[in-house]
């Protein structure tokens, strides 16, 4: 959306607000201009669809760093949240498990989401499901970060599947 300025609006008549942030109340479009022009700023449109549109007095090159640095905070501050995958096999050693297990503690620390997979081939996939749902549940227990398990552990095409997100914090 491209703001418009001075000569570019297209309302007969504005609510405008002066250079120090003062009120200066419903005014036609030519009148608001000669304002702008007196103080030597340009009238910028701030506030399309309001009815009556606000503009603002102010010099339009402040106006646009103002702008660019509140986008610029609203993006360090949202945070996007992936969903990080950690496989897990029913033959893997301890040693594997438990560098697995600290990867997915980090990725839960940084606020991403984490799904366990314990993969099943061959013969693994027609196990009991409960001892299948054991196995997965040991390598849970290796995660020393807190977390709660957001989707429960069920079946997948793969094998057995979870996914953990980082516990809310009081």
């Amino acid at each position: 959306m491209d703001t418009r300025i001075n000569h570019q609006i297209r309302a007969s008549e504005v609510r405008v607000v002066g250079a120090e942030g003062e009120n200066l109340g419903v005014l036609s479009l030519s009148e608001a201009l000669a304002r702008a022009e007196e103080a030597g700023l340009d009238l910028i449109e701030i506030s399309p669809n309001a009815k009556p549109p606000v503009a603002k007095i102010m010099e339009y090159g402040k106006f646009q760093y103002e702008q660019q640095k509140k986008r610029r905070e609203i993006k360090a501050k949202s945070h996007t949240t992936e969903t990080k995958s950690v496989q897990v096999k029913i033959g893997t050693g301890d040693h594997d498990m438990q560098l697995k297990a600290r990867k997915a503690a980090e990725w839960l620390s940084e606020g991403h989401r984490v799904k366990v997979d314990l993969f099943l081939w061959g013969r693994y996939k027609y196990m009991e499901f409960n001892f299948l749902k054991e196995r997965l549940e040991r390598f849970l227990k290796l995660i020393p970060e807190e977390y709660k398990i957001s989707d429960t552990i069920q079946k997948s095409p793969k094998g057995l599947t979870c996914v953990i997100e980082r516990a809310k914090k009081q």
